[in-house]
This record gives structure tokens, C-alpha cells and sequence, in this order.
């Protein structure tokens, strides 16, 4: 007989102590910014080893500095915290000693921040600033830290990551700086991963690798994972439960399952029907487009040896010819690095190309820069990353002003704020915020500045780089109906860059479908969506609608 232990007992274990538990944290920015009133208010909930758990609401409504909290990355002069308490496996970070905070901060704790391009050095290679971490963390050698930052870079879905090493952030794609950035995170196999939007700025096909990462990673590791996003699709698939916040508030908690089926708050139930819906509005037929493009191309010259002879070139656009009509929307979709957004700077002549760009009666690539200037009036873009395009020291205001001013477009101030007014109304922001700053806005919200700065002018033609990202689902639904309603009152022509199908399928007329710099299928909108021919649209149109085929094995291989 085997004796019986005292320990062996049917009673219930105690419930495991929480990784991380965040108990009635609220967040207070000074008086002046906020009226006094907390941008986030008595928020709690806790984090096990092992857990997803999804953060979702609109811009502004907290998520990231909830998180941002937990690391204490908020500017302390800037923020206070009136009560709660934030503990890590017992260690209280709530205004712990800066030494605290460095052994936790990208060691047991690491973030995935929503911009990367102002996240990462500007004046260091990709490969320095990953390595950075396994120096202060691992003590790795010079030789072990490449192996391993090339190792993570394949991870994440870099092809050839060994020679992408030396390149800076500003020579990669907007989703590629993204992957850089979720690489970095994992460098030091956290215990707990904060992601903040970390497929905002991915196309469909990555941003199915990078999920299916992420959370092959964190059932490998037991890695808790905080995923805060706007995207319920990938809450859907990752997440193991989900806390809908609004105007910093914790308004519902459930398992992803209840939540998705049986929603009880009006918000949570709002969040779950929104979605850009419609289809393009029917254009007047124009005898001449209003830009026509032809055999344009972007190369750039790759150097190699002590005399950096040009050896070859990487063809970042090659070879495409496009038209556009006034009233009309062309869709330009494909993964990053396709060259999307290239062709869009280039057709604005803010990069060098070669080929013809006509816009109106105007050659383009004839034009002196003096000559070019009046006509970019009538030709505006908002950039992918509102951040980055932002000037930090110039009031929403402002930078929304700016361009009226410098073109000289207004008869006086009065003039001049009430159509800076108007453009804020038109993109759903409070014109009593304008004498606030980029950073004192959510990511969603800058967006919506810049989508204004260019509004404001009243061009004729806009290109659009992904104008949609960053916004939450329900103000996706709003500009779009917001530009379609442009379109129809001043006959607006959109070049539309965005990896997000729904939105594209929501305004295009027409749409273009872009790999490695090239055209592989073009066609109307109806057509590519309803009947696509090359194998790269349907997987791109299977990954974003969630049909299993092909697509799953195309981005399983990368």
C-alpha cells in the first residue's frame, strides 16, 4: 500500500497569482490639456501567464496609455496618477525607481509602440538598434547578436534578412519598420508583450504571418500577450478575452467568445457593427483624365566594392502606366514593399522617376520646382505615418492653416480659421482642440488631422497612403462616407493606397494590384473583387475575407 501524502488533498488549487494586475489606475495629463478629467479613470484588470488579452475601443478612448502606463513611458511632467497601483509578478512599477524600470522595460516586459517610424533611430541601422537590446540584456558577442537579429528578422518576415542589416528605417516600407519593431520586441523573450496596433500598418497577407506568430510565440513561451488594437477581426482570432474601453472607462469584460456573440454594453455592440460599407459612387464619364501616367519607373542604384560601382538596380516601381478621371477612385493595393507607396510619392514628383506623369495640361517631369509649386495646390497627400508628417511644434491649428497661408488662399484670419474650422468639422474633430499639439492627440486623431490638412485646399486630386490605418472601425466608416461625400461635391479624383480591401472595395472604381514593383492585375473594381485571375489577388482577397485557401500556405512560406 502506498502511503498517502498530506499533500494530496482534492481540494481546489488557489488561483495562480497574476503576471500583471492593474487595480483602479487612472491617468490625469495637466489641467490645461484635459479640463481636469482623467484620460483614464479607475481601469482594472489583471494578466496571466499564458493569457491574450485584448484592449479595444476608439482613438481616444485610452488604450495606449493604459499601456503605456504600465511602463511608465509617459512623460512624468506631463502625468499624474491620482490612485491605483500596477504590479508585475509583485513589483510595483507605479512610479518605481528608474533602475527598476530598465531591468523590467524591454527584458520582462516589451512593447510593439503603434508608429514605428518615430520609434526607431533615424541615424542607425536596423540590425544596431535590435542588437541594442541583446547587448544590454543577453551581454551576446558581436558575432552571436548578428546571428540572432537575423534569426529574428526572418521570423517576422524579412526575405534575405541578412543583407537588410545596414539599412536605415526611412529605406524600408511602413510594414516593414513595423516588423523591425516587433523583432525588437521579441528579442529578449519577454514574459509579458504589450503590441500596440502591431498590423496597423501591415497588409493582409503579413499581417496573417505576423498574428500567426505572435501567437505560435506566445503558446511556446507562455508569453501573457496585451494586444490593443481597433481591429476585431484579429481580436476574433488571437485573443483569449477583451476589454472594451470608452472615453477611458472599462465598460465591458468578457471572454472573446460572449463578447463577439452576446455583447451587452451599446458600445461594445456598436464597435461589432461598424464596418466602410457601400460601393464607389457612380462618376460623371470625362473625356480627358485628369492624370495619366506612362511607363514610370523608380530604380535605385545598388553599390558594391571600394569603388561602389553600381552593380544592379532594385526596381521599386518598373515600368506602370495608370490613368485617373476627375470623380474617381483608383485602388492600389498589395503587400508592403510592393512599391505602393513609392508610385504615389513619385506621381507627386516628391521622389525622382523617370517616364512620363501628365496632370491636367501639365507635364510633370518638365516642370521647374518654381513652376511645380502652384500646382501642388491642386495635388495633395496624407502620408502613411500622421506622426511622422506632423510638425511637434505646430498647434492642429496650425498645421492645418499652414498650407492656405503659404499659397496664399484666404482673404484674412477670419477667412482663414473658419475654413480650418470647416475641415476639422468635415473630418469629425472638436475645432475647440486646434491649439493643441501632435502628441496630445491618439494615433487615430492625428490621422484625422492630416486627412484635413490636405482637405482644406480643395485639390483636385488626393493621394491617399493608407489614410484609414489608424482609425478605430468606426471612424474608418465615418471618412469613408466622409470622402465619398467629398468626391461627389467637388468631382475629387483619389489615388488610394491602403492594404485594408474592405475600405478599398468600399471607394474604388477602379484598382491596381502591385508585387515586387510590377503590375500583376488590373481591372475594375467589381471585376478584381468578384472574379481576380492572378493567384496573388486571390490571395490577398482570401487573407483579407478570411476564406482558407491558397493564401494560407502563400503566407505560411512567406
Amino acid at each position: 500500500m502506498t502511503a498517502t501524502s498530506p499533500l494530496s488533498t482534492d481540494q481546489p488549487k488557489p488561483p495562480a497569482t497574476p503576471l500583471l494586475q492593474v487595480q483602479d489606475l487612472s491617468v490625469r495629463f495637466s489641467p490645461l490639456q484635459t479640463n481636469g478629467k482623467d484620460a483614464v479613470h479607475k481601469v482594472s484588470f489583471s494578466l496571466n501567464k499564458g493569457d491574450v488579452l485584448a484592449l479595444v475601443g476608439e482613438s481616444g478612448s485610452g488604450k495606449s496609455v493604459t499601456a503605456l502606463s504600465i511602463l511608465q513611458l509617459l512623460t512624468p511632467h506631463m502625468v499624474n496618477y491620482p490612485n491605483g497601483s500596477i504590479l508585475y509578478n509583485g513589483i510595483e512599477l507605479l512610479n518605481a525607481p528608474f533602475k527598476t524600470l530598465q531591468r523590467i522595460r524591454g527584458n520582462k516586459i516589451s512593447m510593439v509602440f503603434q508608429e514605428p517610424m518615430t520609434s526607431l533611430n533615424p541615424l542607425h541601422t536596423i540590425g544596431k538598434q535590435i542588437a541594442e537590446s541583446l547587448f544590454l540584456h543577453q551581454n551576446l558577442s558581436a558575432p552571436q547578436a548578428r546571428l540572432k537579429v537575423i534569426e529574428l528578422l526572418e521570423q517576422v518576415g524579412f526575405s534575405h534578412p541578412a543583407e537588410r542589416l545596414h539599412a536605415y528605417p526611412h529605406e524600408l516600407s511602413g510594414g516593414q519598420r513595423q516588423r523591425v519593431m516587433i523583432a525588437m520586441a521579441l528579442a529578449n523573450d519577454p514574459e509579458i508583450l504589450i503590441a500596440d496596433e502591431p498590423t496597423t500598418a501591415l497588409d493582409v497577407t503579413i499581417q496573417a504571418q505576423i498574428l500567426k506568430l505572435l501567437k505560435s510565440l506566445q503558446q511556446q513561451r507562455q508569453m501573457a500577450l496585451l494586444l490593443i488594437t481597433h481591429d476585431l477581426g484579429i481580436v476574433r482570432k488571437v485573443a483569449d478575452r477583451v476589454i472594451v474601453m470608452q472615453k477611458g472607462e472599462l465598460v465591458e469584460e468578457a471572454d472573446t467568445h460572449t463578447l463577439f456573440t452576446s455583447p451587452k454594453h451599446p458600445y461594445t455592440k456598436q464597435l461589432l457593427a461598424a464596418e466602410p460599407k457601400g460601393v464607389a459612387l457612380k462618376r460623371q464619364e470625362a473625356s480627358k483624365p485628369l492624370l495619366q501616367v506612362e511607363n514610370l519607373r523608380v530604380w535605385y542604384p545598388v553599390k558594391t566594392g571600394l569603388l561602389k560601382k553600381t552593380t544592379g538596380h532594385i526596381k521599386a516601381v518598373d515600368d506602370i502606366s495608370l490613368s485617373l478621371h476627375a470623380g474617381e477612385t483608383l485602388g492600389i493595393v498589395g503587400e508592403s514593399g510592393s512599391g505602393k507607396t513609392t508610385l504615389g510619392q513619385a506621381i507627386l514628383r516628391l521622389i525622382s522617376s523617370t517616364g512620363s506623369i501628365r496632370f491636367e495640361e501639365h507635364e510633370l517631369q518638365r516642370q521647374s520646382w518654381k513652376k511645380l509649386r502652384p500646382l501642388r495646390v491642386s495635388m495633395q497627400m496624407v502620408f502613411q505615418d500622421p506622426y511622422g508628417a506632423l510638425s511637434p511644434r505646430m498647434t492642429m491649428g496650425e498645421i492645418v492653416a499652414e498650407g492656405l497661408r503659404i499659397h496664399r488662399l484666404i482673404k484674412d484670419e477670419a477667412d482663414c480659421w473658419q475654413r480650418v474650422e470647416q475641415a476639422l468639422q468635415d473630418v469629425g474633430l472638436d475645432p475647440a482642440l486646434a491649439t493643441r499639439y501632435p502628441h496630445e492627440f491618439s494615433g487615430g486623431q492625428r490621422q484625422r488631422v492630416a486627412i484635413a490638412r490636405a482637405l482644406v485646399l480643395r485639390p483636385k486630386l488626393i493621394v491617399l497612403d493608407e489614410p484609414t490605418s489608424a482609425l478605430d472601425m468606426t471612424v474608418q466608416a465615418q471618412v469613408v462616407e466622409l470622402l465619398r461625400d467629398l468626391q461627389q461635391k467637388y468631382q475629387l479624383a483619389y489615388l488610394f493606397i491602403s492594404h485594408d480591401l474592405r475600405v478599398v472595395r468600399a471607394l474604388s472604381h477602379h484598382i491596381i494590384v502591385m508585387k515586387g514593383g510590377r503590375v500583376v492585375e488590373e481591372g475594375s473594381a467589381s471585376a478584381v473583387f468578384q472574379h481576380p485571375q492572378a493567384e496573388y489577388t486571390k490571395a490577398l482577397l482570401a487573407a483579407a475575407f478570411n476564406i482558407e485557401t491558397e493564401h494560407v500556405r502563400l503566407a505560411e512560406r512567406g
